[in-house]
């Protein structure tokens, strides 16, 4: 429930501060008057975002057992790959995330279209709500339950906030908040790579496949399932959505779930903590890219 609600409290406060930023900027530039239009954009992505969710819940539940350890498995990757873009574009765009809504929204509000408007507001809080329902999907499987609390307490502590925000005027430092959930998120998707890893093993072995050493057991704990501290129990269940926590793990999930954190952990924390780093990767990155004539 724990990670379920981190996943959802960063995606709905990333669209709030979006949405509040977009709204200010309305103010300052004497359209207030389209902010109506805003609104309309943000009802139209969060009817679409319960659409989808509903849709995918509804395709899972068609499915047979094999044919639903491969979707959970290829779900959870795909999940760990977006949300590993999403921390790293944070971490490298996160502090002037301002400056670049207010330039696309000079160009947006420039033309005068109410479609522009709304189209710009849904977008962008459609992507979140898209992601929100992509990070869950795997979690849902696993946990049903504690997926739906988890994501209703993150939508209402991110609401919350930004209301508090909004009311008392006050300034969230967004690369500290961005630095704090992306070091959280980076033990999430370890533990998520590691379960998809995991779930296409079960698939494999269940079609008759033999994956050899890779799908062979690399230790276990000996706690029962009808244990609380059990990956599936009340307790055991946090670091297992936390952390990729299990009571018994393959060897492949083990490689995977640890190679990626030795991987993103450090370089999340080297490009918040070495403000350098990130400029000479940006350096790099437009030395690397194709001169176009």
């Amino acid at each position: 429930m724990l990670g379920q609600a981190v996943i959802t409290f960063r995606e709905v406060l990333e669209a709030a501060l979006i949405v509040s930023i977009t709204l200010a900027y309305l103010t300052k530039t004497g359209r207030s008057g389209q902010a109506r239009h805003v609104w309309w954009g943000v009802a139209l992505a969060i009817v679409a975002s319960l659409a989808v969710g509903v849709v995918v819940a509804t395709i899972a539940g068609t499915l047979d057992e094999g044919a639903m350890t491969l979707f959970e498995g290829a779900a959870a990757l795909l999940a760990v790959s977006v949300l590993t873009a999403m921390i790293l574009w944070m971490a490298t765009h996160g502090s002037g995330v301002e400056g670049v809504l207010n330039k696309r929204l000079g160009s947006v509000t420039t033309g005068g279209t109410v479609l522009a408007l709304v189209a710009f507001a849904f977008v962008v809080v459609f992507r979140e709500g898209l992601e929100t329902v992509l990070f869950l999907t795997p979690l849902g499987g696993e946990e049903p339950v504690g997926t739906v609390a988890g994501a209703a307490a993150g939508v209402g502590a991110a609401i919350g906030l930004s209301y508090a925000l909004l009311r008392t005027g006050s300034r969230m430092n967004l690369r500290r908040f961005f630095f704090a959930t992306s070091v959280l998120l980076v033990l999430l998707a370890g533990g998520l790579a590691g379960y998809g890893v995991h779930e296409l093993i079960e698939h494999q072995e269940e079609v008759g496949a033999d994956v050899g050493w890779f799908g062979s057991t690399a230790y276990d704990l000996g706690i029962p399932a009808s244990s609380p501290l059990h990956h599936k129990g009340i307790i055991g269940s946090v670091p297992a959505v936390m952390l990729g926590y299990a009571a018994s793990m393959e060897w492949g999930r083990v490689i995977v779930h640890l190679a990626y954190l030795a991987v993103f952990l450090p370089l999340t924390v080297a490009l918040y903590t070495k403000p350098g780093l990130v400029d000479r990767l940006m350096r790099l990155m437009r030395l690397r890219s194709p001169v176009v004539h």
